[in-house]
């Protein structure tokens, strides 16, 4: 892949037909998750706020569709669309959100903190660019092991100023570890637009430290696939790391709390643009246009798609709270020697 920008616009379906009917679906059921949670927090069956994925569900998708099972990633505070993406369930993220023991971090982490390594997610994570330098470790040891497995490391133009992302782009040029970088540039770090804090396209950052990079339409499924394949052969191959800046946006506010704020950071007219650009009625136009796909496979899948989050809200609902009594569990990967018998209490 070479250190310049990609085209962007329409790009033709070339994979098969299963996969991409599957990356609709996995955009759409992103999507409905996204709008269920805004629905339970507002009733406040979530507590506290979230960080919705909506209008981004194309470069999850898209990354992580050109992933093997064994391959890791690490997320952000933005998190839930790449854990559904990366095969998370539905019912135990909405069980970790509503604080329920059957969760994936049993009700103690929440939103940010969704984990499942048999998956290869290593973790949503609240701190900016702090997935990085995890990325990096992960393929240092994949590289070190020879498993011709990657790591493929979130985050947003936010992150770009970090300095331990300029550390982690270093590294990883130098080792040429097997690790990919996706800046999903939505145009704003919570209400600063990126264009105030930066002087030069983001994807030039990581090409200065000789990183492959490339910017890539990120309202766009097919074309953020065709680019990650390309970066994962290269890492597959032993050509060392990429980076992607996915240009994309989100519809809605950087929290969910942001709605009752009233800021007015954005125009209604710049909304109403991207959203005329919107990922997935772009796939299901192409899906029909192809003749992947009959106008009434699209119902079918959405109504699949309900079924699934209608069951994990029902799942969450009727499983248990954590017991008051193991308030302090879980808080080592192992208990520390030293420590009485009956944990802290004693």
């Amino acid at each position: 892949m070479s250190e310049t920008e990609a085209p962007t616009g329409s790009s033709p379906i070339d994979i098969g037909r299963d996969e991409a009917i599957a990356m609709y679906y996995r955009m759409r059921l992103i999507r409905r998750f996204e709008e269920n949670v805004v629905d339970l927090v507002n009733s406040n069956e979530i507590a506290g706020v979230t960080h919705e994925y909506v209008g981004q569900e194309a470069v999850a998708v898209g990354v992580c569709s050109a992933l093997n099972a064994d391959d890791v990633i690490t997320s952000t505070h933005r998190g839930h669309g790449h854990i559904i993406a990366k095969g998370g369930k539905v019912r135990f993220m909405l069980a970790e959100l509503m604080g329920r023991i059957t969760g994936y971090n049993k009700g103690r982490g929440g939103s940010m903190h969704i984990a499942d390594f048999s998956l290869g997610i290593f973790g949503a994570n609240g701190i900016v660019a702090a997935g990085a330098p995890i990325a990096c470790g992960a393929a240092f040891a994949f590289q070190r092991q020879g498993q011709g497995r990657l790591a493929a490391s979130f985050f947003g133009d936010g992150a770009i100023n970090q300095g331990v992302l300029a550390e982690s782009l270093n590294l990883a040029a130098i080792w040429k570890l097997p690790v990919v970088f996706i800046c999903e540039n939505n145009g704003y770090a919570v209400t600063t637009p990126i264009g105030d804090v930066i002087t030069d396209e983001l994807w030039h950052r990581a090409a200065a430290f000789g990183v492959s990079s490339v910017a890539v339409d990120g309202m766009d499924v097919f074309a953020v696939r065709r680019a990650m394949a390309e970066a994962v052969a290269r890492a597959r191959s032993g050509q060392g790391p990429s980076f992607l800046e996915c240009r994309t946006y989100r519809y809605v506010g950087h929290q969910t709390a942001e709605r009752v704020m009233k800021l007015s950071y954005r125009t209604n007219a710049e909304i109403e643009e991207w959203r005329q650009r919107d990922a997935i009625e772009a796939c299901a136009r192409r899906l029909i246009e192809t003749g992947a796909w009959a106008a009434e496979d699209r119902a079918v899948a959405d109504a699949a798609v309900e079924a699934e989050i209608e069951e994990g809200i029902a799942f969450a609902r009727t499983s248990s709270w954590p017991d008051e009594a193991d308030a302090l569990k879980y808080m080592y990967a192992s208990p520390y020697p030293d420590l009485p018998a009956k944990g802290w209490e004693a």
